[in-house]
């Protein structure tokens, strides 16, 4: 991708965008269109359309989302479906309405069906029911997905997705209720620790097994995909393998230097016993990510007190 390529770049303040800013800047694309959630309404048309008529980018890259855990989406399942839905329609449709020759969308790794074989590949799309706790928000993923399966099949534009595996990093979202499980568990024990806590108590019984991708190993991937000619309609950028949530548990007790007793309450659910991604499509085209856990949680631990100091954490 040539430096001097305009791009529109949507949510580049949460934790997906702004490490797709950081991986673009870092890579001297600096002729950026940007805009606040408070300056673009992406679920507004009339106003989508007015600002890519005044961009006039080559490039837009869909970074922006509604996200949360499973109390979010259990809470909000209709904003959770509108919003993501309403933004995905708006920016492919109205990209195409204005000539933008290419475009990546942002999905996740919950369009997969609940009982899809491990690890997930991208072929499994539509062959079982969803997860039910965020089907919602699965369905507008899906639904942006195929949106650009589909103009790119009909129209010859090149609007493909990328599907991401678990994802922590700067900029995360640390909120008590609504975050995902490794930010909620760092902040957990960085608070465990500022209060001298004897012990932390985590739900079930710490097998399940999940997969980690820092945010900007997923930059650097979508910056990968952007500069390939014939990209897959959509793929997988996941780690390749996968923990149990016992042993991240346990790194994060040793990054934050807590010193107190790591507790399980077995009454409590488990929930899925693995969800594992198949990322061979985009590994053979060349990519791999770069950032192990340990250090990807020592850099998001401290991307956390400064972002916590600096009064801008999430959540």
């Amino acid at each position: 991708m040539n430096p001097s390529t305009k791009i529109f770049l949507t949510g580049h303040r949460g934790m997906v965008g702004s490490a797709m800013h950081r991986a673009l800047l870092a890579k001297g694309c600096d002729n950026l269109a940007l805009r606040t959630r408070q300056e673009l309404d992406l679920c507004d048309a009339a106003a989508v359309h007015a600002a890519l008529g005044a961009e006039k980018p080559e490039v837009v890259i869909v970074g922006a989302a509604r996200v949360g855990g499973i109390h979010a989406n259990n809470t909000y399942p209709a904003e959770f479906i509108h919003e993501n839905l309403a933004s995905a329609h708006n920016l492919i449709h109205l990209s195409w309405k204005h000539g933008v020759k290419r475009l990546l969308f942002l999905g996740s790794s919950c369009i997969y069906p609940r009982e899809a074989a491990q690890p997930l590949t991208e072929a499994s799309l539509l062959t079982g029911p969803l997860e039910p706790t965020n089907e919602p928000y699965a369905i507008a993923k899906i639904a942006g997905l195929k949106l650009c399966q589909y103009y790119r099949k009909q129209y010859g534009v090149l609007y493909h997705s990328a599907m991401p595996t678990n994802l922590y990093g700067p900029g995360d979202n640390y909120h008590p209720e609504n975050s995902h499980v490794l930010p909620a568990l760092l902040r957990r024990f960085h608070e465990a620790t500022q209060n001298g806590a004897p012990d932390v108590t985590l739900w079930g019984t710490g097998s399940p097994l999940r997969e980690f991708l820092h945010v900007d190993d997923l930059a650097a991937g979508c910056l990968h995909l952007l500069g390939l000619d014939n990209p897959p309609d959509w793929v997988n950028i996941g780690y390749g393998s996968d923990v149990t949530i016992k042993e991240v548990a346990e790194i994060i007790r040793d990054v934050t230097g807590f010193q107190g007793e790591l507790k399980w309450d077995t009454s409590r659910p488990d929930g899925t016993p693995r969800k594992l991604m198949s990322s061979d499509i985009i590994r053979d085209t060349g990519w791999e990510p770069k950032i192990g856990l340990r250090e990807g949680i020592e850099q998001t631990y401290q991307s956390f007190k400064d972002e916590l100091a600096a009064g801008t954490l999430r959540g």
